[in-house]
């Protein structure tokens, strides 16, 4: 395998889509383009939010997959650290120096339990998410094994409907036997309202994350009373971070996208009716994508078809323009609508996916451009640890 750190090896075309120093016009396509201008102001612009408001911000890697992001989200905007989804992305963090890492998910497998054991022998406080009594006994034991300390939030399904216990008698019962486990530390709560992110309505995304308020301040208030405190009450997304951040309850954020803005997530509106990608957060990710062929007089055809992209949450969005829309796609092919024929073959248009998390998890590499030129190239380092 080639070092990724040396790309004298790579040759553009065939190992990877640039190099440090080239015209962003002789990028190949399709790849995935980064507006480091925009990244950096949308980073620094969360991390300004999260101090102001006393709360930590915990980005999360699952969007991005990358260790280069991880970082400059830490030095720009004061992350302290990183969430993963899965114990080997997570291990991917580690071993690039990532120091606190949230696995925010259950890990149950025997492997994957030892694998997530040995993390602090990377370096990195190492935290995972518990939602089963049976489970802590297995961390334990690892722990043990491994002479390592698992920390442990109990997670809440707060509305989601995915992981999660949804009593407060629940929450305490799984606190206290981590709290009693040799090898794990009790440090507090994972609440994350995920299904109410994309909801078009501030109004409505506010009475969504209301309830999930109330029932993480009833877990809050009924461990502090059994004398168990939490160090960490996480959850907030880039849909409701002002809410968690104002409730009093929460103490950590656990936002994503808001760095690279996506158009599922960029057509929900704001306290006053506005669309976020137009004031609070500016469009830093885009797939680059040429065009190929112009045979049929009102239809541009472009090389970044459902290969290129997750259409999971609608098709993508040509970034700039409204003489063209961007209407198909099968494998390798995306039909752009030209009525007036405005495109020609090789032109190139930056699209909006409609979800970035899968979109960068298809592609191996983040070209970050800045006034016109190739400033860095950076590998999407944990895609294909999924595990």
């Amino acid at each position: 395998m080639k070092d990724m750190t040396n790309l004298d090896e790579f040759e553009v075309g065939y190992d990877i889509p640039a190099k440090p120093g080239m015209d962003e016009a002789d990028i190949q396509t399709p790849s995935l383009v980064l507006d480091l201008d925009a990244l950096e102001r949308n980073i620094k612009k969360m991390g300004d939010y999260a101090k102001a408001h006393g709360m930590r911000h915990r980005t999360h890697g699952k969007m991005h997959k990358s260790v280069d992001v991880q970082r400059l989200q830490e030095k720009l905007g004061g992350a302290c650290g990183v969430c993963c989804q899965k114990v080997s992305e997570a291990e991917v963090f580690a071993r690039g120096g990532i120091k606190d890492i949230l696995v925010s998910n259950q890990v149950r497998d025997p492997a994957k339990i030892d694998r997530l054991a040995r993390l602090p022998k990377l370096g990195a406080r190492t935290i995972c998410c518990v939602d089963d009594l049976a489970n802590v006994a297995d961390l334990s034991s690892a722990a043990q094994t491994h002479g390592t300390e698992i920390e442990c939030l109990v997670e809440i399904d707060c509305g989601a409907g995915r992981c999660g216990v949804s009593t407060t008698p629940d929450v305490v019962a799984i606190a206290k036997a981590i709290d009693g486990a040799e090898g794990l530390k009790f440090s507090g709560l994972q609440a994350y309202q995920g299904a109410m992110q994309h909801l078009d309505s501030y109004d409505e995304r506010k009475a969504k994350i209301d309830i999930a308020v109330a029932m993480v301040k009833d877990a809050v208030d009924t461990l502090k009373a059994e004398g168990l405190d939490c160090d960490i009450v996480g959850g907030g997304g880039t849909g409701s971070y002002y809410f968690e951040s104002n409730s009093g309850v929460y103490n950590e954020l656990q936002c994503g996208s808001y760095a690279f803005m996506d158009a599922d997530y960029g057509r929900i509106l704001d306290k006053d009716g506005k669309r976020i990608d137009q004031g609070e957060w500016e469009n830093a990710f885009f797939i680059l994508t040429s065009v190929m062929s112009h045979a049929k007089a009102d239809k541009a055809i472009v090389d970044a078809g459902l290969k290129a992209q997750s259409v999971d949450s609608g098709l993508p969005v040509i970034y700039g323009r409204d003489d063209v829309e961007y209407i198909k796609c099968s494998d390798e092919h995306g039909v752009v609508m030209d009525p007036n024929g405005a495109l020609k073959v090789n032109d190139k248009l930056k699209l909006v996916p409609g979800h970035c998390d899968p979109t960068a998890n298809v592609h191996d590499w983040y070209v970050g451009v800045r006034n016109g030129k190739v400033e860095c190239l950076w590998p999407v380092s944990a895609r294909g640890h999924a595990y």
